[in-house]
């Protein structure tokens, strides 16, 4: 029977568990992102205002480690600032946010946070046009960047292997050599997730990933993002319920800066609240 998850009493427990991660036992190495609580992103009370508005009111929001959750919800409901506080874009006038257990976001630089593993994905693709869909994903490859590093050095038979794998998952092998402004607008789309997997995230965000794509497209992607989900954390922020639904799992409501309503989107879909603010009759 599908239902809406009890809010206050989720977020007493996640609090509890958060206020209490000091007395666990698990040690965590440098450059380990700790687990020990199965939650890889925690936001607790966030708000932001901008000129007097509220963008976001107090906002609450636990994924687990492996989640694939959809965010739905009105324009201005607070998504994009949700994403920009979660980057580090946007700093909150209140409240936690938290990258498992240790690290806190609000005191991390936007590049210390894409190097911890947070990916972050913008509804209009960005890639390299002029070089090839290959040479895109070894442009972002997870490396040293240093000039010298990047005029002289060769790749590896281990990063040739890493590429050809993120090719065949985002279903461009047979395009590597083609370049990247030829590609669909769909394809575009793979290829920028593809280079966010270069990245070795732990966590992807992806705003609207399918507007504009065709319905083979989008069909495709899903079978993507549910790929993907388990070996990283993904937080799709959507629109399209037909979606929203072949991506199953929890789907979040944003209302005015804060959760409306949690559950699966048989629940969601069906609670009033919802329907009288974003889905209509």
């Amino acid at each position: 029977m599908s239902t809406v998850i009890d809010r206050d009493a989720e977020q007493a427990n996640q609090r509890e568990q958060w206020e209490g991660g000091a007395n666990i036992g698990h040690v965590v190495q440098p450059g380990e992102l700790d687990l020990s609580h199965d939650v890889i992103l925690y936001l607790d009370d966030i708000t932001v205002s901008f000129d007097g508005f509220r963008a976001l009111n107090k906002l609450s929001l636990a994924i687990d480690a492996g989640e694939l959750r959809c965010i739905i919800g009105p324009n201005g409901a607070g998504k994009t600032t949700m994403m920009d506080v979660i980057t580090g874009k946007t700093r909150p006038d209140e409240g936690k946010a938290f990258f498992g257990q240790t690290l806190d976001l609000t005191r991390m630089s936007e590049p210390e946070i894409a190097h911890a593993g947070i990916g972050r994905k913008f509804q209009k693709p960005t890639v390299f046009e002029q070089h090839t869909v290959f040479e895109n994903l070894e442009l972002a490859m997870k490396a040293d960047k240093r000039v010298r590093r990047s005029l002289f050095a060769r790749l590896t038979a281990e990063e040739g292997d890493r590429i050809a794998a993120v090719l065949e998952r985002i279903r461009l092998a047979g395009a590597a050599d083609r370049s990247a402004g030829l590609l669909s607008h769909g394809q575009k789309q793979w290829l920028e997730i593809g280079m966010l997997l270069m990245q070795e995230p732990k966590l992807l965000l992806l705003d609207e990933p399918v507007a504009g794509m065709t319905d083979d497209e989008t069909e495709r992607t899903a079978e993507l993002f549910v790929s993907l989900a388990g070996e990283h954390s993904l937080v799709v922020v959507e629109h399209d319920m037909a979606f929203v639904e072949a991506l199953g799992g929890k789907v979040t409501v944003l209302h005015e800066g804060s959760v409306l309503a949690e559950g699966d989107l048989a629940a969601v879909q069906n609670d009033q609240r919802v329907i009288e603010v974003y889905l209509g009759r």
